[in-house]
């Protein structure tokens, strides 16, 4: 039976983004995305909860969003959910939930990628290879 892991989610950018490079010198850039949900309590109470996000890019697109996003740009993720495991100094298993991303949309006019003819770039990556992964 076929299995989809697929996650999309429309946020800001709680802080620039990081890149850095594999020993094999591919580019990865993590950033994280914040989510907004409002409602209302039983009682009439308005509320606003936030999620963020983890997501994490690479090669074309790492470069592409450590360039051209900034804290506080809307954009649009796509790609598959992925928990990441880690043994700590301390012995510790460590997780983080993550979005490895294979398509970033920048909704802002101000973070578009503009090319010589002016137009903006429609930023969009290829699938991610097993030997891409440092860990």
């Amino acid at each position: 039976m076929a299995s989809v892991n697929k996650i999309i989610v429309i946020g800001n950018l709680g802080k620039d983004p990081e890149m850095r490079f594999t020993p094999n010198g591919n580019p990865v850039t993590s950033f994280s995305v914040a989510t907004n949900r409002g409602y209302t309590t039983s009682a009439g109470e308005r509320r606003e909860e936030t999620e963020w996000f983890n997501v994490v890019t690479w090669n074309k697109l790492a470069e592409q969003c450590n360039q051209f996003l900034t804290k506080g740009r809307l954009v649009y993720v796509e790609g598959r959910f992925h928990t990441r495991t880690w043994e700590g100094q301390d012995g510790q298993k460590h997780y983080q939930n993550e979005i490895i991303a294979n398509s970033v949309r920048f909704l802002d006019r101000q973070a578009s990628a503009p090319l010589a003819d002016g137009k903006v770039e429609e930023v969009m990556v290829d699938e991610l290879e097993p030997e891409d992964i440092p860990f």
